[in-house]
Formats: C-alpha cells, structure tokens, sequence
C-alpha cells in the first residue's frame, strides 16, 4: 500500500498483491485451527508462497523485495512447526522464487541467486526450530513439575492440618493445669505448632492461586476493630489496637483476620515492639497499617518483600508476605511497604464500603493494648 504512492505505474499489481495478502490474513484469523492437527496452519505458507511468486513475476523478475519475506514466512514456520514441514516446504519456496524469474527470462546470474538465499532461508529455519523445539520440551517439562509440586502441596497442606488440629487441643487441655517449666515448654509447643497451622494454611492458598488465578471471596460489611481483636486472638505477644469503634470494612472477614495475623506474625518476628495494629479511611479506601519499631527493610529487598519466596528467612519459607498481596488484591486494592522511622509500616488498602461516611476516620481513635 506504501508502494501506490511511488508512482511506480504497478498499482494495479500493488493493489492485487495488497487484496491478497489481506485475504490471506481474513481466512488465517477465521478458520477454525484449534479443532485441527497443530500442523494445519503450515498450509498458509502455500497461498504465502504464491503471493511472493505473483509479487516477483508481477516486477519484472525483481526478487530485492520478496527475497526478505521469504525468509521471514520461513522463519515463522520454525517457530511453529516440525522439521519435516520445513523440508516439504522446500519445493514450494523454490518454486516460489524461481519460477517468476524464469517466466520473465532473468539471466543465470540471477537465477543463481537461488543457491545463495534458499540455502540461507532454510539453514536459518533449521536453527530456528531446534531452539523453539527446545524451549518447547523444557516448558512442558517445567508444567509437569509445576502440576506434581501442585499436587503435592495441596496433598500435604490437607493431611497436615487434620492430626494437626487434634495436637492443638490437646496441646491446650495440657496447658490449662501446667505450671513451671512444663507450662514454659507446653507454651513453646503451642507456638510451634501455631507456625506449621499457619504454614499448611498458606501453602493451600499458594496452591488454590496457583490453580485457579484467583481466590473466591465473601465480602460484607464487618466491624473493623472485632475483626482485628479476633485475629490477634492468635498471637501471644502484646500488639497494640487503634481502630474506631464505629468503623464498617467492606471485607472476607477470614481472609482480613489472615492478613492482620500475617503482618502481625512479620512485625514480631523480624521488627521490635511496640507492634500497632491501625484501621483509617477516607470514604473511598480503607486502610489497613501495621507498625513494628524495628531496624525497618534494608532498601534493596523492598521490592521483593510481597513476592513469592521473596521474604523468607530462618523463621519463614517466604510466603507470609505474597500471600497478604494476593488477598488484598482479590479485595481491590494493595500492600505495600512504607518506612516509619524508625521500624516498618506495612499498609494494606480496600475499597471502602459504599456509603461510608470520609469524616470517620477524623474521629479520635480508641488505643489499647491486646
């Protein structure tokens, strides 16, 4: 189409050629592939061939510009297809550049050029195909592992949690009447087996993502500060709570009280206390903040703290973090990291409840300690 404005005197030529093309294009994006065999789509070399054999007959025996398409309509079979395709389409491609050369009487010097540039073509498609056939093979590799590591996981994460809610109560009955050092190790017992609870817990949503893209969520309006106070119900440590008593979230209360454990268990291990658990808004966005009094993030791991396995340390596999992300933002909304000066500042936002008043969150919160 460029071409018509050169003033070539071939726009008829130039406007066949452009009608082809397009054609080929119209029938390449309408037939139905997917119910084929994968090597279907090679025949639109053929009609791709001739297009170029037409282009070239149609100049006078010019192959400059139907030369580099050549290559490229070989190229792109590599990427998709067998060796074999590549080789059947030796003879139409010969033909396809030959041909027009020999109806418009070209001499051998160009005719000879034949030798040099499909020779090239195919050594380049050959070398094209075995790398793709080789990231091919490795990505199907690595899908085998991805769907056994899934398997796995979920397998572990379920037979995990069943003996391992039977070990909690009894741990707990046997926590009740000790006193001294029994109480001491019953209590470290208790903790331990709180961090695998909560690890099977995230490797099941790791897995449930992983799965499905996307976590199902039970959204309605839920009392802020009982939400916080029943997630640290779970912790041992004091964490302080400042949280309007009148303040509605528009949340999965199960998974807002994983988030608050989640950043709460973070901040204990890895900051310092005093640890603050903070609910504000402004009538459009919630926002959730927990604030520990620590050393705070060394700057080159901010930008890994809410990816997968990007926060693990002698206390974590790393998930804690990623999975907080992928909550916050099957609500709507973020996590992310902000420096408090000292210490951490994790902030998680939602979309606030329609309808909330922005004044509320000027009111004069109540603090207490948990």
């Amino acid at each position: 189409m460029v071409g018509l404005g050169t003033g070539t005197g071939r726009t008829r030529d130039l406007l066949l050629v452009a009608a082809a093309d397009f054609g080929l294009a119209l029938v390449a994006y309408a037939l139905p592939w997917h119910h084929w065999s994968a090597d279907r789509p090679a025949l639109l070399a053929l009609p791709g061939f001739a297009v170029l054999g037409f282009s070239t007959w149609a100049f006078g025996g010019v192959a400059a510009g139907t030369g580099p398409f050549l290559v490229l309509l070989y190229t792109w079979a590599a990427l998709h297809f067998r060796r074999r395709v590549l080789v059947a389409l030796v003879v139409p491609a010969t033909a396809a550049y030959v041909v027009p050369l020999v109806l418009t009487s070209q001499p051998p010097v160009v005719l000879s050029s034949a030798f040099i540039l499909l020779p090239i073509a195919v050594a380049v498609a050959l070398l094209v195909e075995a790398q793709a056939r080789h990231l091919r093979d490795e990505r199907e590799r690595l899908e085998r592992i991805e769907r056994w590591r899934a398997a796995m996981v979920g397998a572990l994460a379920h037979d995990v949690r069943s003996p391992l809610a039977t070990v909690q109560m009894t741990l707990e009955e046997l926590a009740h009447d000790a006193t001294g050092p029994q109480a001491r190790m019953l209590e470290a017992a208790q903790r331990q087996t709180a961090r695998i609870a909560r690890l099977a817990s995230g490797l099941l949503d790791l897995n449930r993502i992983d799965t499905t893209g996307h976590l199902r969520l039970d959204l309605r309006p839920v009392p802020a500060r009982a939400a916080v106070l029943d997630a640290l119900s779970y912790v041992t440590a004091e964490v302080g709570v400042c949280v309007d008593d009148g303040r509605t979230l528009h949340v999965d209360r199960e998974r807002f009280e994983q988030i608050v454990i989640n950043l709460v268990g973070n901040a204990l291990r890895y900051g310092r206390p005093p640890v603050v658990v903070t609910v504000t808004g402004d009538g459009v966005t919630d926002r959730l903040e927990v604030r520990d009094h620590g050393p705070g993030i060394p700057e080159d791991r901010r930008a890994r703290l809410f990816t997968r396995f990007g926060a693990g340390g002698t206390d974590g596999v790393g998930l804690g973090l990623w999975i907080v992300r992928e909550l916050a933002r099957a609500h709507g909304g973020e996590a992310r990291y902000e420096s408090a000066g000292p210490g951490a500042r994790m902030v998680v936002t939602f979309p606030a409840l329609p309808g909330t008043p922005a004044g509320l969150s000027d009111l004069p919160s109540e603090s207490s300690t948990f």
